[in-house]
This record gives structure tokens, C-alpha cells and sequence, in this order.
């Protein structure tokens, strides 16, 4: 907490009242000025007089800028800071939302800051201020990197996030003298992020007026139209939205429920959305106004609902309890969508007083409302956590942070359960490889297999509301690749990259060690005789930490062995005696390693190596066609390899193998294989016009050249066998 007595400096004149009149671009009597200080009523008098320095220290700093409609600048922070004592929120809180652009667009550094208002003022402005002293190669990386700072912020301090959206809510008001590309630039970054920031939070008001804004900026003919029609509506539909509203009331009190009734209209986005994403026009739109219905404790929720389905009849399969069961964000709830009069969809919304407060202004009813303090600090607690997950997704590249991020923002949530009855919350088509990382990291990454409602069931079913899941963990278990082209959820995708990228550079370092001591022999140096110093001077040379980071480089054919090698001898009196030698692979080192698609080379067949940047030693068989062009063009970046002896593993071959058409030819074929000890991952058929032969692709598994020469001659013996080839790709997929 900031000391409360306000010391003097140049930019803070004194809290004298004669020094009140020493404003700049606002005057003390300014009726903004003064409804905004009677408003503070709810803090103490040192308080207030710390707000007014804020005012102040801010209008002197922003003195020679105006906004681009002409206003004074103080004009913007004031308003900022009006939406925030709203809230009800600290002395702190206003003071850096009065301060919030001081460091961005002034002079003022946050040393200042801290000596004037405190070190918690100032740690709130920084984490409000962009990263505008940082040089970026585009608008969408800088756009990444200010988030993740801003995210940083706000899992250290919530009140960050709450200044940053009042803050763009006063922006989107004030874009008329904004040139239209930006304006819908701001407008589209407010409906991908910050609104979806403010529905996270369960801040319902200010996500209901950020999208109708943005929609307003990006679309505002549409916008025009629909408001116009929704206004027609509202005058035509007068008279049955009274009766609506009427019985219910007369209902609720015929059951002795005393109860506040309210007829609300849907915003204007969220009809846009539903028109565009059922393909209808307005007119077929009949749910365009809502009821909210608010009792007094959880008992007289259910019993108004009992009231409510004998007044008009439910519509099967849409009722909620979000009472039970809470939204992520804290918002409760009784759903219910009954068919009123003239058959007219009614959406009616059952809640407490609490929890309307909650629904209205989520983590903020927190400061506001102090009879809901105990909801509003589990709404915190929630609030804490999900802001703590989103930090376990932090990786080296922003952008795919941020992307990571935007996914995690557009819940729409499923419910599940764990075998024990825990409830889980995740996103629309979330996987059972979702829900293992939504448990823990390590059961997210042993995960092999998933019961749902005690069926076993493949890792890529999209869940569904009310399924019972049992993850199947394995203790050496890893993450599949492929898991990233099905979950959902921004944690399970962070998660999974991490692993294969400690994977992949464990493996990278493993093989440029192995590629660099490879060179080293072929120079007639062996490694053991490198001294130490030679060592660090390559460490040094190539700006990397460590001797391991400099083999993953390699590894990853960031750097060339060669050249590497060459410098570790270049200092050294070592004579350099050229050798042959080939590097030995297994081919099956993992990531490191990679057999290329194109000709798919297994033990036996002639092989050479290329080190390709991000990827590590991709290897090919000599007469591969693909690299034909390479090979003679940049010698430089290819290196002898060798099987090893024994791989001990199966290896992926394309077979074709064309047959005459007759009954039971396929089984025939399929057996030969099975019974030459090899195994068929794929098969597909292709007949001609006349159907008097038939191609069989297939892929199998062989363990080296011996072994597919042993297959082919297992096939050749069956007399309705034509023709048999191994198959190569011209290209590499």
C-alpha cells in the first residue's frame, strides 16, 4: 500500500485547496471533475486526497497532448478511472487508472511513479504500459508479446485487467476521429480478446457492451439496419412482452414466491451471431428478448422454475442448472426456454440476488458488493487459477502463446466427470487427451487410453455433457505428435509441444555429439585428445551457454559439423589427417533421426544423410530421385551414414503388387505376407475398366532388405501374381 501522504514535486502541485486551481487542461470546477470526486465517497480522506494528486500529476504530465477528437487528454484517464470507482475498487486501483498512459506517452518514469504514489501504483501502471521501447518484426508479434506482458500483470495483480478493459471500453466510445482501418483493427483485436476476457471473468455488462461496440465499429451499416428492426420490434412485440412479463409475475406471487421480474432485449451482437451462424433473417428470429426472474436464497430458484414450467410448457433439452453445476467464471444460474403465447420461444434466467451481482459484474462484485464478498473471493480463488494455467502455457514464441491463449478464450464448456465424481469443465469437442492435461501434466503425458462411461474409447472422441472418463496411463508412456491435430484446449497444446520440443532437443543434442566426434575422426583427431580450452573457445565463438546447446545446433543443423570441428582444431597445433568414416544410425533415434518419405530407406539399402535446419539428419537411399538434384549441386550438406548391424525394429515399405482378378486373391496375398514374419499397416485396391487384374498398394513393415527379398519371393510362388514393385514417391510428402 502507497503512503498516503502525497509528497511535492515539480509535476504534483501542492494539496493545498489554493493550489487546486492549478490544473492544466482541467479546471478544478469542471463538472466531470466534480461528480468523479463525489463519487469517491466510500474512501477515506487521505485516500481522496490521493486520487486528486493522481488527477492532477496526470493532467500536468499529459498537458500538451490532446485526443484525436480535440479533447484534452486528462479527459480519457478521468473517464477510465470514473468506470473503476464504479466498481468500488481501492485508492491504488483509481490512482493507476488515473496514471495508467503516463509511462507510454509521457516523460514519466516508474521510478517517479513509486516516489510520488507508491511501488503498488507503479507495478499497476507498468503492467498496464506496452512494450513500445521494444523493436518487433510485426504488428501481430508486438500485438503477442504486449499480451503475454499484460497477462504476466494481471496473474500478479487482478486489478490490472479491470483498469485495461475499462480503459479499451472508453476507447471504443471515443473512435469516431479514428482513421476506419484502425478503428476496426481495434475493434476486431477487442472481439477476439477483450471481450472474451471480460465473459472469462464475469464481467457480463462490459462483455455485452465491448462486442455491440466492436460490432458497431466493424460493420456499421449492418449494425444501423439491425438496430433499426430491433427498435420496429420492440414496438410491435409491446403488447405481448407485457403479457409475458404480467403472468409471470402473477404466477410467482400466486405460489408465495416474492421475486423482481425483468424483461431484457439480447444485444445486438449476439442476434447478429445467431443470424449468421443459423443462415436466418431477422423476422425468424423470435427469441429476441429475455426474462430474468431474481428470488431471494437457491430453495425459491427451483420452486419459481416448478411455477414457471406449469405457467407455459419447457422445451425438452433446454434447461441448464448452472446453480449445480457453475460456469467457469463464477456465473449461476437457472436456464429454461419455454413455449409462451402465439407459440413464441421464451428464454427466462432464475437466479438470487447474489448471484445476479455476480453476473453482472463477475470478479469485480468482489470490491462492489460487500454482502456478496464471500462468492465474490471464490470467484477470485477461480479466477487465480485459470490465469495460473494460462501461465503453464508460456513457451519461447509469443505468437503461439497468444494463440494458445485466444483458444482457452472461446470456452462454450462440457461437463464431465472423473470416476471419483469430480466435475470437470472444458471446451466444446474437448478429447479425452484434454481432460488428462486439464488433471495433471504427467497423467496428460502417460495418457494411452481413455474409458468413457466405462467403454473404451479412442483419445480423439469429442466428450459430451455428463460422460464419465477414466484416463489409462502407461509409466513410459510419451505424447504422440499426432495428439495436436485434435485437442482442444490451449494447456493440452502448450503441454504437448513442450514435451517434443525437450524431446527433440535431448535427441539433437545426442546426435550433433555423435555427427561432430563423426567429423573429428574423419579429420584423424580423435575427440578425447580436444583440449578444454579448445572447448570454450567454440562455446564462446558460437554464442552459445554450453557445449550441449552448441551439439543440439548441430543436432538441429543450425551449424554444420564440419565447420564446428574445423574451429575446435583451428587454434590447436593437431595435424588434421583426413579418414573416411560414415556416421551409424539405428534408424530409430526418434525426432532426431528421420527416415525420409520419399524413398523410405530399411537396413540394407545403400544411404546418405543431409542435415536439414529444424529438423536434424534426414536420410535417403543413394537412388533416391528426390535428391539427385542435391547431391550434385551442394555436396557440402550431405555425409555418409550406415545401418547399424542389427536395428532390432520394423520398417515401413510401399509394396505394389498386381494381381490377376479372382475370388479370395487378396487373402491369398495378405497370408503370404502375414506368413513371411512382416506386417501390413495399410492396403488399398485398384481394378481396371475390364476388371481382369487388380493392384493391391500396400504398406508393410519389414525388417530390412533380406527380409522384403524373402516377402516378394513368398509372393512370386502364388500363381496369381503378376507383377510386384517397391514403391518410391517422386517428391517427399
Amino acid at each position: 500500500m502507497a503512503n498516503p501522504s502525497v509528497p511535492v514535486s515539480p509535476l504534483v502541485p501542492p494539496a493545498s485547496p489554493e493550489a487546486e486551481g492549478g490544473f492544466y487542461a482541467l479546471s478544478p470546477d469542471d463538472p466531470a471533475y466534480l461528480v468523479f470526486i463525489d463519487s469517491l465517497d466510500y474512501l477515506s480522506p487521505e485516500e481522496v486526497a490521493r486520487v486528486k494528486a493522481a488527477v492532477r500529476f496526470s493532467d500536468k504530465a499529459h498537458e500538451h497532448q490532446t485526443r484525436l477528437s480535440g479533447e484534452a487528454y486528462i479527459t480519457h484517464p478521468l473517464s477510465v478511472a470514473g468506470a473503476v470507482v464504479e466498481w468500488r475498487m481501492d485508492a491504488d486501483a483509481i490512482c493507476a487508472a488515473l496514471l495508467h498512459d503516463v509511462l507510454e506517452d509521457t516523460g514519466v518514469t516508474k521510478a517517479e511513479l513509486k516516489e510520488h504514489f507508491g511501488a503498488g501504483v507503479a507495478d499497476l501502471v507498468d503492467g498496464l504500459s506496452k512494450l513500445d521501447k521494444i523493436e518487433f518484426a510485426s504488428h501481430q508479434e508486438a500485438q503477442a508479446e504486449n499480451f503475454r506482458k499484460m497477462l504476466l500483470a494481471m496473474a500478479r495483480d487482478l486489478r490490472v485487467v479491470l483498469i485495461k478493459l475499462a480503459d479499451r471500453h472508453h476507447n471504443l466510445q471515443t473512435m469516431s476521429a479514428v482513421r476506419p482501418d484502425k478503428r476496426r483493427r481495434i475493434a476486431r483485436e477487442t472481439l477476439e480478446i477483450y471481450a472474451p476476457i471480460a465473459n472469462r471473468l464475469g464481467l457480463n455488462k462490459m462483455f455485452r457492451e465491448l462486442q455491440d461496440t466492436s460490432f458497431r465499429l466493424i460493420h456499421p451499416v449492418r449494425a444501423h439496419v439491425l438496430g433499426k428492426a430491433m427498435l420496429a420490434a420492440r414496438g410491435h412485440r409491446k403488447e405481448l412482452l407485457t403479457r409475458i412479463t404480467d403472468n409471470i409475475r402473477a404466477k410467482i406471487e400466486e405460489v408465495g414466491i416474492q421475486a423482481q421480474v425483468f424483461g431484457r432485449e439480447k444485444s445486438l451482437y449476439s442476434i447478429y451471431t445467431k443470424m449468421e451462424e443459423k443462415r436466418l433473417s431477422f423476422s425468424q428470429i423470435l427469441d429476441i428478448y429475455g426474462f430474468r426472474v431474481v428470488v431471494h436464497d437457491i430453495p425459491t430458484c427451483y420452486l419459481a422454475l416448478g411455477a414457471l414450467h406449469a405457467l407455459y410448457k419447457p422445451v425438452p433439452g433446454k434447461f441448464k442448472d448452472y446453480i449445480a453445476i457453475p460456469k467457469a467464471n463464477g456465473y449461476q444460474s437457472l436456464h429454461t426456454t419455454l413455449i409462451g403465447p402465439y407459440g413464441t420461444p421464451v428464454e427466462v434466467q432464475i437466479r438470487t440476488e447474489e448471484m445476479d451481482h455476480v453476473a453482472q459484474e463477475g470478479v469485480a462484485s468482489h470490491w462492489l458488493y460487500k454482502d456478496a464478498e464471500h462468492s465474490g473471493a471464490d470467484l477470485q480463488i477461480r479466477t487465480h487459477k485459470w490465469l495460473q494455467s494460462l501461465l503453464e502455457m508460456q513457451s519461447g514464441d509469443s505468437s503461439e502463446f497468444f494463440e494458445n491463449v485466444k483458444i482457452d478464450l472461446f470456452p462454450d464448456e462440457v461437463y464431465v466427470f472423473t470416476p471419483k465424481g469430480k466435475i470437470l469443465a472444458l471446451p466444446q469437442g474437448a478429447t479425452p487427451v484434454d481432460m488428462a492435461y486439464a488433471i495433471h501434466t504427467d497423467v496428460g503425458n502417460c495418457c494411452i487410453a481413455a474409458r468413457i462411461n466405462h467403454e473404451l474409447a479412442p483419445l480423439r472422441t469429442e466428450l459430451k455433457n455428463g460422460d464419465v472418463v477414466e484416463i489409462v496411463t502407461a509409466a513410459h508412456a510419451n505424447p504422440n505428435p499426432a495428439w495436436l491435430s485434435y485437442v482442444k484446449t490451449g494447456r493440452a497444446r502448450s503441454k504437448i509441444r513442450h514435451f517434443l520440443r525437450t524431446v527433440q532437443n535431448e535427441e539433437s543434442a545426442a546426435l550433433g555429439e555423435r555427427l561432430l566426434v563423426q567429423e573429428l575422426h574423419s579429420l584423424g583427431v580423435p575427440a578425447p585428445e580436444i583440449p578444454a580450452a579448445a572447448w570454450e573457445r567454440l562455446v564462446k565463438a558460437s554464442g552459445n551457454r554450453s557445449i550441449k546447446e552448441v551439439f543440439t545446433d548441430i543436432g538441429l543443423g543450425k551449424r554444420l559439423a564440419a565447420v564446428a570441428a574445423r574451429r575446435l582444431l583451428a587454434e590447436d597445433a593437431i595435424p588434421i589427417c583426413t579418414t573416411p568414416g560414415s556416421l551409424t544410425i539405428r534408424g530409430t533415434e526418434g525426432m532426431a533421426i528421420q527416415l525420409a518419405k520419399c524413398c523410405q530407406p530399411i537396413p540394407g539399402d545403400p544411404i546418405i544423410g543431409s542435415i536439414k535446419k529444424g529438423q536434424g539428419l534426414v536420410v535417403h537411399t543413394h537412388d533416391c530421385p528426390v535428391i539427385r538434384k542435391s547431391r550434385s549441386h551442394e555436396p557440402q550438406k550431405w555425409i555418409d551414414v550406415e545401418w547399424e548391424s542389427s536395428p532390432g525394429t520394423l520398417f515401413e515399405v510401399r509394396l505394389d503388387v498386381e494381381v490377376k482378378n479372382s475370388r479370395g486373391v487378396l487373402a491369398q496375398v495378405a497370408s503370404a505376407i502375414s506368413d513371411s514374419g512382416s506386417n501390413i499397416e495399410n492396403v488399398a485396391m485398384e481394378g481396371d475398366p475390364e476388371k481382369l487384374f487388380t493392384l493391391l498398394h500396400f504398406i508393410i513393415q519389414v525388417g530390412g532388405r533380406t527380409h522384403l527379398a524373402q516377402v516378394m519371393r513368398n509372393l512370386r510362388q502364388i500363381s496369381q501374381v503378376i507383377r510386384i514393385n517397391r514403391l518410391r514417391l517422386e517428391s517427399e510428402s
